[in-house]
Parts: structure tokens; sequence; C-alpha cells
């Protein structure tokens, strides 16, 4: 692999983390307090990636609930997160074959970068909550970059905090906001089938897809050797 790509810039939830069961817990939480049924977590796992303010509010709307307006929405949000940061340890896990992937990507001495919208404080708690934080080069996560996924500077952040060139460089990442940083700062993107993408997985435009994070150094390779 390191003859072909210097870095590998990853995306957070849906890509390393399965972060769903916890955010939706939270979620739930709130709803319950707000008077509402709590959503079946299948019917908004597929929108766990997508940020607090938009979970919320797709389960408002699942339950024809109004939206409130809009400081009322920020409060909640705010409730939201940090009911969410009381347990965002309980339940999330690894998905399969990510530390030792990671660390057959360091034992080759590519560089690693979290590329994450979601906030500094969290990404760094759960990298450290699974001892994976010692090989993760660098942290961009949303509350540290100019601007955030899908734009492309999030991803030109990264390969600057790595000093890796786009073409030496590789996105690996679960929905449309990650491909689309990826392709406008010129990086190859990959896809996580397994991830939270209401879009399914290769209608993302991704240059390849894989089903398990340990077909990631083969993907590398195909990609790069072609």
């Amino acid at each position: 692999m390191r003859e072909h790509v210097d870095a590998v810039l990853v995306d957070f939830d849906g890509t390393l983390f399965d972060t769903a069961p916890d955010l939706i817990a939270a979620l739930n939480r709130l709803l319950t307090e707000l008077g509402h049924a709590p959503v079946a977590f299948e019917r908004l796992r597929q929108r766990a990636g997508e940020g607090g303010k938009r979970l919320l509010l797709a389960a408002l709307d699942s339950q024809g609930a109004a939206r409130p307006d809009d400081a009322t929405l920020r409060t909640l949000i705010e409730r939201l997160i940090a009911y969410y940061f009381e347990i965002e340890t309980e339940k999330v896990q690894l998905f399969p074959s990510v530390a030792a992937t990671i660390e057959r990507l360091r034992d080759a001495d590519i560089s690693l970068a979290v590329c994450t919208n979601r906030g500094e404080r969290s990404t760094r708690r759960l990298l450290a909550h699974f001892a994976i934080d010692r090989h993760i080069e660098a942290v961009l996560a949303g509350d540290m970059v100019a601007r955030i996924k899908p734009h492309p500077g999030h991803v030109r952040e990264a390969l600057a905090a790595l000093g890796a060139r786009p073409e030496r460089a590789v996105m690996v990442g679960d929905s449309a906001a990650d491909v689309d940083s990826a392709q406008g700062a010129g990086v190859a993107a990959i896809v996580t089938a397994y991830g939270y993408s209401p879009v399914p997985p290769h209608d993302l435009g991704a240059d390849a897809v894989i089903d398990d994070f340990a077909e990631l150094p083969a993907a590398i390779e195909r990609l790069f050797r072609g």
C-alpha cells in the first residue's frame, strides 16, 4: 500500500464506529420527555450520521409532530447532545476489523487522520475509549475546521495536517458528504457499505465500496494499481 498512498483519511460515524445505538437512545429519551413515542431503532439508523438537528427533525416528522420554532429547536438539540454525552460509551462499538486494519495501515507507515463533522470532544473521547487514538496522527473534527464536509476544505485541512498530497491519499466514509468532500479535494473516495447512508452505497459515486473495513488495503491496491 505504501507505494501507492501516504495518507488515509477516515470518517467516524458509520465508518469506524457504530454510534447509532447511543444516539437513538438519547433521542428517544428526549422524545419521551416531550410526550412523543420513541422511534424504532431501524427506522432512523440510516439517519444517525446526519447530526442531531436532522435526526431530531426526522423523528418528529415520522410521528407527524409539529416542528418547533428555531429557538426551541436549538434548546432541544442542546438537550439531545447533553443526553448523548451521558451515554455515548455505553453501546458504541468499533465496526468489525477496524482496530486490526488501522494497525495494519500504521505498520505500513501510512498516516491516518479522522475527518468528521462530529465535535472534537466526543471524537477524542471515543478514540481514546477504544485505544485507537495512538494510531491517529490528526483529528479534524467539525468544530476544528473552517468548513465541514461536504465542503472540500475539510479534506484539504486534513491533508495539510498530514503533509499529504491529494493524489497520494484516500478518504474512507459512508456518506455523500464524504464522497463529495473527497472528490472536491481531488482525493479518491472509498465508501463502507455497512454505514448510515440513506442512499445506497453503490449510488454515492465513490471510487470503491467495501463491505468490511478489512477490505480497505486491497481496495487501495486495486484503485492505485489502475
